[in-house]
């Protein structure tokens, strides 16, 4: 078990029932790597691992289908679910438009205190690019987003934007993987960002440098999908 699923199964342990402490080990392997696309999950050896019955990784199962992270093929059982180009196309359009609006909303309700702490993981992220961790550093993007996005005062845009990030909980961790050159520019686009806060830029402003961030991530990946397309015929 890596460092991270052993982390989130200790916690959901002291503070949830053998349910929640099963789906947060197996959500946990899934986003970290250690079950990849594709992998098939055995609901007998997962609870031998976690040391439950078989009935709260069961229902563990269910919610993480529901989430889009695991999926039911016939004759095999539950599998993670891989890669759909076509899925993420739409849930990082979607992202880009309702977590713009979250970021521009918040502006405003960020500190000087918020803004040293999200400098301070984007300077993480600029020293994991040395040893490029690809599951490390979308963890800390997450993080250094989240700090941008949180104080928006409209609660359904913000649980839009949790709804995506949640969507993408199985891609992420292997999104850097594919454009890792994508990485280098994601933290200068970040420090952009912080000074165009830290300046009273107009929400507007924001909002369309927040968008064009989270869209040219996702133009790195199209591109490198589409020439491996051709490559391949």
């Amino acid at each position: 078990m890596t460092d991270t699923a052993r982390a989130a199964a200790t916690t959901a342990a002291t503070s949830g029932s053998k349910s929640e402490q099963a789906y947060a080990a197996v959500k946990a392997r899934i986003v970290d790597g250690t079950y990849s696309p594709g992998y098939r999950l055995v609901l007998a050896k997962i609870a031998e691992d976690l040391g439950v019955s078989v009935v709260p990784v069961r229902e563990a199962i269910r919610r993480l289908e529901a989430e889009g992270l695991v999926k039911f093929e016939r004759n095999i059982g539950a599998t993670v679910s891989g890669i759909d180009p076509t899925e993420y196309l739409y849930t990082m359009q979607t992202l880009s438009i309702v977590e713009g609006a979250a970021t521009a909303l918040s502006a405003p309700l960020i500190g000087a205190a918020d803004v040293a702490r999200a400098r301070a993981v984007n300077a993480e992220m600029r020293e994991c690019l040395q040893h490029f961790d690809p599951v490390r550093f979308t963890r800390l993007n997450q993080d250094f987003h989240s700090v941008l996005f949180e104080h928006c005062p409209n609660p359904h845009i913000l649980d839009l934007v949790h709804r995506g990030w949640n969507r993408l909980a199985s891609l992420r961790s292997s999104t850097f993987r594919f454009v890792p050159g994508r990485a280098h520019e994601s933290v200068d686009e970040h420090e952009a960002l912080l000074q165009l806060i830290e300046s009273g830029a107009s929400p507007d402003d924001i909002e369309k440098a927040a968008r064009r961030h989270r869209s040219a991530t996702l133009d790195a990946y199209l591109a490198q999908t589409n020439a491996g397309s051709l490559s391949a015929h």
